[in-house]
């Protein structure tokens, strides 16, 4: 494999030169705030952030673990896989012990018992508060159990504080109504799964996805396999303003208080998912996935319109007041409404293996929304990412065939809708996939038809997007490399590149070429002295369809640039870690075309006392916007069944030319967790 490691060297050369692709593979990490630290860095892709999280919730069972599954997991080629199932078909608890230290470590966080010896389960409860609230904190309670027999329950409930009802129609004004938010508890995910030898079956939340991810997959994991039970929930994250209606329509002191938000989740699939395996022939074994979805979604005020002649993306949104007592109050502001539509949805996937290695098989699914507003004839605005019209879905069929080192993956689907200038479109998925234990390369190619509006794709994509979708109006290619030199080197890097087949939001913009890339590598030799340096270059717009969205905090959003960043870390024992990091960026503001330097300063200290006690202090600084942010954090496990971390974060953001008020704020966190 010595001609891989040399085309993964010239790939890592290329992307320091700028020259394309936008994110580095997924970093192995043990630890669920380095991972969130990673992410706030960016040094790890959203993508990657939000399957690890989904796969550290769900847990993997080593003993039935597919090979997409596996794969999934942090710091795993294929042929690695395929090690690690050799050796579980070999004698049971093979894979485990196949391990080495380092994999035994990162991975453990991962596994779990789909039939565990014992009934056990885990019950989270969380909670956010800053100091200037004058609202009690939202809380947000997790809570799963298992049984030896194969079934599992789970929930996420959470106190929402700031809560707006489904609007209702004034036909007299023309415009939806809702009453100012007020306080409630939602269930906004449940479910109960059953295991079996040959079978499974969930009813409740659940996300799934099947081959490249370019038919159906809501679950960003990089390979899925079916269908996984759903209780995820999200952090309360930055502020947002107390006043919730437009500018204007308060006063100057409700203008600029913030209170902290309440938890956040995604919206999945609801209903009923069942996959059943079977011999087919004499070496075949097929695979048959069914569900059914009936989900009340939300949508954001801003992406209503009335139904209507008016197709195009000037289509005015339609006007939402909020009334207190049947007298108008003012203009809501862009926020989340809640069970705006109800979503119908079904469908399935038929696969048949011959091999871990060797499949074929076949998606389709169709939805249909249904408007739960009275007397209103609305429909998605552009920018929604549904098609309009009514109904839509896509059909597909997916193939996977490897040998050797050599793995080829493909998947063909066709989206179909329900929109006057639409009815649907193609799109193209091809990996190729050398691979060795300690290294891979992977090579994507895509095509995505500008009729390829499908709201439930995973595929890769650049940044950009038409209509609410990346995956959409696209020719493009990604070569992927990963690197280990024994527990020395680690090296991974991305080059991706695309052109617009046809014109997107603006009208010129066919043939347009756009470029990221990003390069990372680690030298690990000894502990006290551990650096590492990733690179990220990007050329392409950035925004929704085309348009330049202000980033969080007032910053200018940025489509092309250079960002370098630098690590530090030493590790005295297992006690004590310190890092240090620096990272620069030169930027050109999508508006004005200027360019502008940013910085990026971050010093993480982390101790471990005790076994059971874990501190943490971190303190960073942001240049242009003189943003200062220190925090210290503790994780207590109190009882090998109870275990508390809570967390203290102060803020101050000195001000900008654009946004020239500082503010300081004070912020909590707190996490129970109990294990039975």
């Amino acid at each position: 494999m010595r001609w891989v490691l040399c085309l993964g060297l010239l790939l890592l050369f290329t992307a320091s030169r700028g020259h394309a692709a936008p994110h580095v593979l997924t970093p192995e990490s043990d630890d669920a705030r380095a991972l969130e630290s990673q992410d706030e860095d960016g040094a790890i892709s959203e993508d990657a952030w939000d399957g690890l999280r989904l796969l550290r919730r769900t847990g993997v069972d080593p003993r039935s673990a597919t090979r997409g599954w596996l794969y999934a997991l942090p710091g795993l080629t294929y042929a690695r896989v395929d090690a690690l199932l050799r050796a579980e078909s070999s004698a049971p608890g093979g894979l485990i012990a196949a391990l080495s230290d380092d994999e035994r470590r990162t991975l453990r966080p991962y596994w779990t018992r789909e039939r565990p010896a014992h009934f056990s389960g885990d019950v989270r409860l969380l909670t956010a508060f800053a100091m200037a609230d004058r609202l009690m904190p939202p809380l947000a309670l997790q809570a799963r159990a298992r049984s030896p027999d194969g079934w599992s329950v789970g929930l996420l409930a959470a106190l929402a504080r700031r809560r707006f009802e489904p609007p209702t129609w004034e036909p007299r004004r023309e415009v939806l109504v809702v009453s100012p938010p007020h306080r409630a508890v939602v269930l906004p995910k449940l479910y109960v799964q059953g295991t079996f030898a040959r079978a499974r079956v969930l009813v409740g939340a659940f996300r799934l996805g099947f081959g490249q991810r370019l038919t159906l997959d809501t679950t960003g994991l990089p390979t899925p396999e079916g269908f996984v039970p759903d209780d995820e929930v999200r952090g309360a994250g930055a502020p947002e303003r107390w006043c919730f209606l437009g500018a204007g329509a308060c006063d100057a002191e409700s203008q600029a208080e913030e209170v902290t938000p309440d938890f956040r989740w995604s919206e999945g699939f609801r209903g009923a998912a069942a996959t059943v395996r079977g011999v087919v022939g004499e070496r075949a074994e097929g695979v048959l996935t069914a569900f059914g979805s009936y989900q009340s979604r939300s949508l954001s005020s801003s992406m209503l319109r009335e139904a209507g002649p008016c197709r195009g993306r000037s289509c005015p949104a339609v006007p939402v007041w909020v009334e207190k007592e049947r007298t108008p109050q003012g203009t809501l502001s862009a926020r989340l409404l809640p069970g705006v539509f109800r979503e119908w949805a079904g469908g399935g996937n038929a696969t048949l293996r011959w091999s871990s290695r060797v499949r074929v098989g076949a998606t389709a699914w169709g939805a249909r929304p249904v408007w739960s507003v009275e007397g209103a004839s609305l429909d998605f605005r552009p920018s929604a990412g549904y098609p309009m019209g009514g109904g839509f879905g896509a059909a597909g069929v997916d193939a996977a065939v490897g040998a050797g080192p050599v793995d080829l993956f493909l998947e063909v689907a066709r989206s179909f809708d329900s929109a006057p200038e639409g009815g649907g479109g193609v799109g193209v998925v091809q990996r190729t996939v050398l691979s060795a234990e300690e290294q891979e390369l992977e090579l994507l190619l895509r095509y995505y038809a500008r009729g390829f509006a499908n709201p439930y794709t995973g595929a890769p994509a650049g940044a950009d997007s038409l209509e609410g979708s990346r995956a959409r109006n696209e020719l493009g290619a990604r070569a992927r490399y990963v690197q280990r030199l024994g527990r020395s080197w680690r090296a991974r890097g991305q080059v991706d590149a695309w052109a617009l087949p046809e014109d997107g939001a603006a009208p010129g913009t066919a043939g347009t070429v756009r470029l990221r890339a990003s390069a990372r590598v680690d030298w690990t030799e000894v502990s006290w002295l551990q650096p590492s340096l990733w690179g990220e270059y990007q050329d392409s717009g950035v925004g929704e369809s085309g348009d330049c969205v202000e980033r969080a905090g007032g910053a200018p959003c940025a489509d092309a640039g250079l960002r370098v960043t630098g690590r530090v870390e030493s590790r005295l024992g297992d006690a004590v870690s310190l890092a240090a990091q620096l990272g620069v960026a030169r930027t050109r503001d999508s508006a004005t075309s200027e360019a502008r330097d940013e910085t990026r300063a971050v010093l993480d200290l982390r101790l471990r006392p005790h076994a059971s006690l874990r501190l943490r202090g971190r303190l960073s600084w942001t240049r242009p916007q003189r943003a200062t942010r220190a925090s210290t954090e503790v994780a207590w496990d109190a009882h090998r069944a109870v275990s508390v971390r809570a967390r203290y974060a102060w803020e101050l953001e000195a001000g900008t030319e654009r946004v020239p008020t500082a503010v300081s704020r004070h912020v909590f966190q707190l996490e129970w967790e109990s294990r039975f």
